[in-house]
């Protein structure tokens, strides 16, 4: 989705002659890559794409573990972000600061570094830009045919944009059924997501929606794999029965001091 908009900042073809560090020596290698590959399918592009992708979300898979980990971490600690929020909400600066102190507390004795949210998934993109500027912007990835595919032209039977939203609308759906606590805008932007997606893929050339489609499915898997909403609810639900059980102990043990 996030290569979708990227795309808007290079649109020219490119091939052998393109100029610049980027077209030249990485989108443009790129798309020979997958030429390459497309020649143990007979030439066939749609497999060259498919491979490719495969390879691509393989590669950056340790870098995407890592994010969904630290944000998932990050999201089991929300309702005491609210907390410290909602106990330091005054606006002058020596509030803010005692605010920043205890969730940065927070996050130290959970043993999370908010950065790793966020560097895992920077050093991943360009790799996904690079791919899907590879097929964007080079003709010889848009031709010939897929399937029941003409590469250049958008699918007429709207099997590959549909595929390509509904896997986006799970992907988004278990991302967000992981949280600990969801909001409206939460909900909004798994409804969004998908008919963005069902959109530019029914208009683009098949060759794209092949792409999508294939990262989509694979980002479906991945997130399950790694922020699986059934099992995370099972780990918080023995976390809050094991911590009554703490408290419960411990006021028995004052009871029984009490006594004593």
């Amino acid at each position: 989705m996030v290569a979708g908009v990227l795309a808007a900042c290079g649109r020219s073809t490119v091939t052998a002659n393109s100029t610049g560090v980027w077209d030249h020596y990485v989108v443009y290698n790129a798309a020979q890559f997958i030429l390459w590959l497309a020649k143990f399918f007979g030439g066939n592009a749609g497999m060259g794409i498919i491979v490719f992708t495969l390879l691509v979300r393989i590669i950056i898979f340790p870098l995407s573990y890592v994010s969904l980990k630290s944000m998932g971490k990050q999201q089991e600690l929300a309702p005491q972000i609210k907390v410290l929020q909602k106990k330091y909400q005054s606006k002058d600066a020596e509030t803010q600061r005692k605010l920043q102190e205890e969730t940065q507390k927070l996050y130290a004795e959970a043993g999370i570094n908010p950065i790793m949210g966020c560097l895992p998934l920077v050093i991943q993109m360009p790799f996904l830009f690079a791919l899907y500027q590879a097929i964007y912007r080079t003709d010889a990835l848009k031709t010939g045919h897929f399937l029941w595919l003409n590469m250049a032209q958008p699918d007429p039977y709207w099997i590959m944009p549909i595929l390509a939203a509904i896997f986006t609308l799970l992907t988004s759906l278990v991302s967000t059924m992981a949280q600990p606590q969801r909001n409206n805008m939460s909900w909004i932007m798994v409804a969004i997501s998908p008919i963005m997606i069902l959109v530019m893929a029914a208009q683009f050339p098949s060759a794209l929606a092949i792409y999508w489609v294939v990262t989509n499915a694979f980002s479906l898997a991945q997130t399950f794999l790694i922020q699986n909403p059934f099992k995370m609810k099972r780990e918080r639900e023995a976390k809050q029965r094991a911590e009554k059980e703490r408290q419960k102990a411990k006021r028995k043990a004052y009871k029984r001091a009490l006594k004593k």
